[in-house]
Parts: structure tokens; C-alpha cells; sequence
């Protein structure tokens, strides 16, 4: 069973930064692509940013230029540093990956969430 545990979370100033962290299991990070997610209350959750087999990245508009996602494959971990916080960067914050399965489709991993609060 694969497990994504995040952590790296809490309370910071606007303009302030965190970085978080994604502990894979099960898998290797360098082999699949892995995201970042974050879901606000009351909001649906949104994607964030992606990092694929090979290291290319994609970032939501609202995060471009302050996040930036990469990995330690010797760590078999995933990070989302983040600068210059907003309080709507507000949310929690979950790692994903999808697992292709024989016969076509994909199972989709979550991680528990880790918290971001971001206080003007």
C-alpha cells in the first residue's frame, strides 16, 4: 500500500515562508509524477503543483514565481517550498500521486494533510 505523509505545516506571518514535505512509501517519487493540493474550508481542492517522472514542474497562476516544488530522490521525498505567503494560501495541504494499475486506470494516493494558516 502506498503512503504519503506530509508534514511541515503551521502558523506564519503574510510574507513569511514554509516549506512541506511529503514522505513517500511504496513508491519512488523519481518514477511517477507527484502533486501538491490544498483545500481551503468550504472550497473544493485545488491543484497546486505537479512534478512529473522526469522534473518537469506546473504551478497553479495563484502560487507562480512564490512556490516551487521539487524532490530528493535519495530521500524518496517531495517538498513544496513557499515564499512570500498570503492568507489566501490558507488551507490544507495534501500530497497525491496516481498509480497506474494493469488493465488501464490509476489508483489515487492521498496523504493525511498538513495544515497551513497564514495570518495578515
Amino acid at each position: 500500500q502506498v503512503q504519503l505523509v506530509e508534514s511541515g505545516g503551521g502558523l506564519v506571518q503574510a510574507g513569511g515562508s514554509l516549506r512541506l514535505s511529503c514522505a513517500a512509501s511504496r513508491i519512488s517519487v523519481s518514477m511517477t509524477a507527484m502533486a501538491w493540493y490544498r483545500q481551503a474550508p468550504g472550497n473544493q481542492r485545488e491543484l497546486v503543483a505537479t512534478i512529473t517522472s522526469g522534473g518537469d514542474t506546473t504551478y497553479a497562476d495563484s502560487v507562480k514565481g512564490r512556490f516551487t516544488i521539487s524532490r530528493d530522490n535519495a530521500k524518496n521525498t517531495v517538498y513544496l517550498q513557499m515564499n512570500s505567503l498570503k492568507p489566501e494560501d490558507t488551507a490544507t495541504y495534501y500530497c497525491n500521486t496516481d498509480v497506474l494499475v494493469r488493465g488501464g486506470g490509476a489508483v489515487r494516493y492521498w496523504g493525511q494533510g498538513t495544515q497551513v494558516a497564514v495570518s495578515s
